[in-house]
């Protein structure tokens, strides 16, 4: 099963038994995918525009052709990005554009998703000692560039360090990076995205 993240809102693709339980929630909305990939726009179109659903799930017998039919709408970008734990086992996020985040960016032409991540990690941060763990689940969401529908498949890895000190890159809009407790965090309800939510959630 797929799910990617429309203005912050899931959507499902996969087989009619791994969509969500509706359990009674008017929220939620689950629907059979015809086989006409035009139709799936109309559902890209409703989540870009509306905050209506908490989750969407789209069901076919045929999961891999939904997820091509859905991909032929969008231009692919691929990022890499860290989760990343000191000594103490806190994690580092940061503050970026009135969310919090966690460090990441675009692969650029030559690297692999390992190369990217660790790179942009430095970047944005400023810790250089990082040992590489862990692959983390692959994360999707959606946005718009120059009216251009953009799909962003990103590549999560655990990483470790013994560095404390966080150097938050002020050109990548950052003002803010800090080591928390998950659990804590979370717990505070922070302003943050569906896709890094999840990440976290599946950290604790």
């Amino acid at each position: 099963m797929y799910k990617i993240y429309i203005n912050d809102t899931p959507l499902f693709l996969g087989t009619e038994e791994e969509m969500p339980a509706k359990e009674g929630s008017d929220q939620m909305l689950v629907a059979r995918y015809p086989g006409k990939s035009k139709f799936l726009l109309n559902y890209v179109d409703m989540l870009e525009n509306t905050d209506r659903w908490e989750q969407v799930g789209l069901y076919g017998p045929d999961p891999e052709q939904l997820w091509a039919d859905f991909q032929e709408h969008f231009k692919l970008i691929e990022a890499a990005g860290g989760l990343v734990y000191n000594r103490g086992d806190k994690a580092l996020v940061i503050f970026r554009r009135d969310y919090w985040d966690l460090p990441k960016g675009k692969i650029d032409k030559g690297e692999t998703p390992p190369e990217a991540a660790l790179r942009e990690v430095r970047e944005e941060t400023g810790l250089q000692q990082l040992e590489l763990g862990r692959e983390l689940p692959v994360t999707y969401h959606t946005y718009r560039l120059n009216k251009k529908r953009i799909l962003k498949r990103t590549y999560w890895y655990v990483m470790r360090t013994s560095e404390e000190q966080l150097i938050p890159q002020a050109e990548e809009d950052i003002e803010k990076a800090e080591w928390v407790d998950i659990r804590s965090f979370l717990d505070d309800k922070p302003r943050i995205y569906g896709n890094i939510l999840t990440l976290l959630e599946s950290a604790i």
